[in-house]
């Protein structure tokens, strides 16, 4: 075996144990610094989205960069519950599709936006996830009517959901592997 060789499968090695280390590190983060979020770095959160896998690589999504304060204050209360955190949050990433290009627009938006919670932490961020669709602000409103309403989004676009980014503000310990549900795993059939 060449040492060239045995140097390569280190390298693979190492950048598996960093990857599943970035995995277990990246936890849902709802509290921020009050700190602004480099724009060079939420750009990089963006480009990392833009990679990602789409169906037919029809590539539906649009993303709305905020980190005007007051805007993310009025989407902080997008929901009857579970989005207030986003009013300490310096970023916030709205996710939205072109649901005319793809009838799996969910799953393509989802995986962009899971790329950018990756990206962030590997960026030494937080991040947490605001499910959108299918949520209500109110009994006459739809969560996404009111942020679409908020930003002017086109009719075609339908909102996924909105990432908090910023600073960590409270820190979490990594993902415990003794919580894996390994009974999940099936090979070949049940």
């Amino acid at each position: 075996m060449s040492v060239f060789f045995i140097k390569f499968v280190l390298l693979l090695r190492m950048k598996d144990m960093a990857f599943i280390d970035l995995v277990k590190q990246r936890r849902s983060i709802r509290k921020y610094e009050a700190k602004p979020v480099e724009e060079e770095k939420l750009q990089a959160i963006v480009k990392a989205a833009l990679m990602a896998p789409s169906s037919k690589r029809c590539q539906p999504w649009h993303f709305v960069v905020v980190d005007d304060a007051e805007t993310i204050a009025k989407l902080s209360v997008c929901r009857e519950a579970g989005s207030k955190f986003l009013e300490g949050a310096p970023a916030a990433i709205i996710v939205l599709a072109d649901t005319t290009l793809s009838d799996v627009w969910t799953e393509d938006a989802s995986i962009a936006a899971a790329y950018m919670q990756l990206q962030a932490e590997d960026l030494g961020l937080g991040s947490c996830w605001v499910q959108v669709r299918n949520r209500v602000k109110s009994e006459t409103q739809t969560t996404e009517e009111y942020i679409k309403e908020l930003v002017n989004a086109p009719e075609n676009l339908s909102v996924e959901c909105i990432l908090g980014v910023g600073y960590k503000g409270e820190d979490k310990n990594p993902f415990d592997e003794s919580r894996l549900k390994l009974d999940r795993l099936i090979k070949n059939r049940f």
